[in-house]
């Protein structure tokens, strides 16, 4: 049923509890909390705290322009649709100020009293104006009267100058100006522009070994007598605002999707506020203009400690200390793929058997990468096809596709133009890839394409075969260096039938629904794993093993929920490894006792979603690109393939092993919404286990 809504749980015989499920926007600030961990964790680098710091910055950035956007707008069209656990709009809005509140307040009391000093002893130092010596006060002036000053535009604020538009996620320091003759204090705002660093180097002449960084706001507030000669300065105070900036286009088959997308794409920086984040010293007359002029409610105002937008602190991480980060990691070339050092031929290692890759410790360039390259330059290659969702900004992927079509192959790619803060970078990709000859389609009208997926179409002799990567993650070889994610290579020819008929689907207007090998959303995937878990419950009904272990971004979806439910309610053992959403209820008495749910949050992104149904010696294992959420299973066209390679299922039973045993470090969800930290020197990290296992990585254990 696309677009629509998610099924109506199968209760069966007994009504299972109202209270059953929890928050998912709570569920997601738990979530952003694990990633606070980090960086409050001692043990871990320096620097590497410093990262968790920016990375909790971006995700609530994100979380607010998408999520808290989403409930503001119900709110505004008057929707009183209650969230699955039973809060209404305004009670989940209450609840994510308050606990995002609280986070702020951690994430600063974190990098203010803890990280801050400790990079000052490592010679790391962001300092403030009126501490700087005089030379490097004279230095620093050149460079604003130089570089800063001629892109500052203060804007005032009276009966003849209107409130100015405030840009989304840009700094801004809120003025207060007095006039000396008349006494007349006025409002005005100063943009701190994006253009040069956030962070300006105090020593560059390299006289110190120091690394010293001035906020770009200190050195403009030092100067606004420049911005504004012959006033008093009254006051200044640094703000912040974040907007709506989820796209709603409307897909009219009559009307050129890039079209429509580039037109929302424009309005998108016109979102309304939704979140306005000050300085807890910011005078309550200033917050009160702010207020007012934004149209903003006063539990929309998050008080930070400190400095403002600490995603920028990614600036900081780029300072060349190794000494402060992690130990390098190197990818290694999985083994099937090489012969010795000397790489080995793709297509005669899946004609032997399939090859599971396991990102970042199989290399992406070297398995997935090299797949698409070697395909567009085989001369034997008829045909590539793959889907694009997201990729870097100098794509390898993307180049091979243009050599392949330049050659005259037949290149297909199916370029997601709505994925969320990609739209910009896909549209380019596209025209891209069609101005080199490339077949590009935009998928279908009220889905999104995620899946990712690669056909390759070799001829050999006088037949053809067809080689094929079902993956959980990106064709982005940036993102495989930071991102945990699975790939199956294979040319298992049913696999090769399944993706043909996809791609007919993706294409052009087959309607095609029934695969061999393949559960593909939004007709097959809640369908196939709800099956799964029934046909599980049957199993311990009858007094066999049974099992479900699941490892996936995020368990939301009520139906699948539901069912997870009615199998431990039936003896069914179930173990979820989810990194970030989660509103089961585990360990609940008589209703969810054998379901254990953790997360691992660490140095690689979680990314991969895997799916083993059956203990009983013969289980079943799948993976893909599906989260178990309404978006995806009824709004996406999503791929889960099952697994037939004998060494495959060993890896992936391995690696469930690893993730769910009792000795891991994790947090462990409560049936209370919390989350337990597993951590000491009784647990052990496995993604270095897995690391280790796949390099040699750091020292044995």
């Amino acid at each position: 049923m696309p677009g629509g809504a998610a099924a109506e749980p199968d209760l069966g015989g007994d009504r299972l509890p109202e209270d059953r499920f929890l928050n998912r926007e709570l569920s997601w600030l738990e979530f952003n909390a694990r990633v606070l961990a980090l960086a409050e964790d001692d043990g871990l680098p320096l620097l590497e705290r410093v990262k968790f710091l920016a990375i909790f910055a971006s995700n609530l950035d994100e979380f607010y322009m998408v999520r808290v956007a989403g409930l503001k707008r119900r709110q505004s069209t008057g929707l009183s649709v209650r969230s699955p656990d039973g809060r209404s709009v305004r009670e989940q809005l209450a609840g994510i100020a308050e606990r995002t509140q609280e986070l702020v307040q951690r994430q600063a009391a974190c990098f203010l009293n803890d990280v801050l000093p400790k990079l000052d002893k490592q010679g790391i130092r962001i300092v403030h104006w009126d501490t700087l010596a005089i030379a490097e006060q004279d230095r620093l002036h050149r460079y604003f009267t130089d570089q800063v000053f001629p892109v500052l535009t203060p804007l005032a604020v009276d009966p003849a100058h209107p409130f100015p538009y405030i840009s989304a996620l840009a700094l801004n320091l809120a003025v207060v100006v007095r006039d000396p003759d008349s006494k007349a204090e006025r409002f005005a705002r100063v943009k701190v522009p994006n253009n040069v660093p956030r962070f300006v180097a105090v020593n560059s002449d390299g006289a110190s070994t120091d690394v010293v960084f001035l906020p770009i706001e200190d050195l403009i507030a030092a100067h606004l007598s420049h911005l504004f000669p012959g006033l008093d300065m009254v006051d200044h105070h640094v703000f912040r605002v974040t907007r709506n900036a989820d796209l709603d286009v409307e897909e009219d088959r009559d009307e050129d999707l890039l079209q429509a997308l580039e037109r929302e794409l424009a309005r998108r920086r016109f979102g309304p506020a939704v979140r306005l984040e000050v300085a807890d010293t910011i005078a309550p007359r200033v917050l009160d203009v702010l207020i007012r002029e934004l149209d903003m409610r006063p539990n929309d105002v998050l008080n930070a400690p400190g400095l403002l937008d600490l995603s920028a602190l990614w600036q900081l991480y780029a300072v060349d200390r190794p000494d402060l980060k992690d130990e390098p990691f190197v990818p290694a070339t999985h083994p099937a793929l090489r012969d010795g050092e000397t790489p080995r031929s793709v297509f005669a290692t899946l004609r032997a058997d399939d090859v599971l890759v396991h990102h970042p410790y199989d290399s992406f360039a070297t398995s997935v990468q090299r797949f698409v390259e070697q395909a567009a330059v085989d001369p034997h290659v008829l045909a590539i096809k793959l889907t694009l969702y997201r990729t870097s900004g100098d794509s390898p992927i993307v180049d091979a596709l243009i050599d392949a079509a330049e050659a005259g192959k037949q290149v297909v790619v199916l370029v997601e133009v709505k994925a969320r803060f990609d739209e910009q970078a896909n549209i380019g990709w596209a025209k891209t890839l069609e101005r080199a000859g490339c077949h590009v389609v935009y998928g279908l009208v009220g889905l999104k394409t995620h899946c990712k997926t690669a056909l390759v179409v070799r001829q050999e002799g006088s037949a053809l075969r067809r080689y094929c990567h079902i993956g959980t993650g990106n064709y982005n070889p940036k993102t495989a260096r930071r991102y945990e994610d699975l790939g199956l290579l294979t040319a298992d020819p049913d696999v090769g039938a399944d993706l043909t008929d996809l791609y007919n689907v993706l294409t052009g207007y087959s309607r095609h629904t029934s695969y061999r090998t393949l559960l593909v959303a939004p007709q097959g995937i809640r369908r196939g794993i709800i099956e799964r878990i029934d046909r599980e419950i049957d199993l311990a009904k009858q007094g066999r093993p049974a099992q479900v272990r699941i490892k996936v971004n995020s368990v939301v979806d009520e139906s699948v929920i539901d069912a997870l439910y009615r199998a431990s309610q039936a003896g069914v053992d179930v173990e979820l490894v989810v990194r970030g959403i989660c509103a089961l209820r585990p360990g609940v008495p008589g209703l969810s006792d054998r379901i254990r749910v953790r997360s691992v949050v660490g140095r690689f992104l979680e990314h991969s979603r895997v799916f083993q149904f059956g203990g009983d010696g013969t289980p079943e294992y799948w993976l893909g690109s599906a989260d178990m959420m309404h978006r995806n299973l009824d709004r996406r066209v999503e791929v889960l393939v099952r697994i037939m390679s004998e060494g495959a299922r060993s890896q992936l039973q391995h690696l469930l092993d690893l993730a769910t045993a009792d000795d891991v470090a994790c947090w462990e969800l409560q049936a209370d919404g919390s989350w337990l930290r597993r951590a000491g020197p009784a647990v052990h990290d496995y993604q270095i286990d897995l690391a280790r296992r796949h390099t040699g990585y750091g020292d044995p254990p």
